[in-house]
């Protein structure tokens, strides 16, 4: 369940922070809640793919740390992700 490639350049645009950024923390972890969401979806109605619940875990876990990164940072821009992607009530 990758990202197409189309969607990837949305994201890309929508949060990169710079003109030439293809990999910063926001822009990973707006890929990561992408792929999070697309992966819930498919678990509520393959409750039994075990597999793909660990990789979703996995991938969870990466966005924690890349969260609690940009939040060591500069919180105003944690706050500010966050908002943007709709994520931590």
């Amino acid at each position: 369940m990758a990202l197409l490639q189309k969607r990837k350049q949305e994201l890309i645009s929508e949060y990169q922070v710079h003109e030439t950024d293809t990999g910063s923390a926001d822009l990973q972890v707006a890929m990561l809640t992408d792929r999070i969401t697309q992966l819930s979806t498919h678990l509520q109605t393959n409750k039994k793919d075990y597999s793909s619940r660990r990789g979703l875990l996995r991938m969870i876990g990466r966005r924690k740390r890349l969260l609690s990164y940009i939040q060591k940072q500069d919180a105003g821009r944690y706050r500010a992700l966050i908002t943007r992607l709709g994520i931590r009530g």
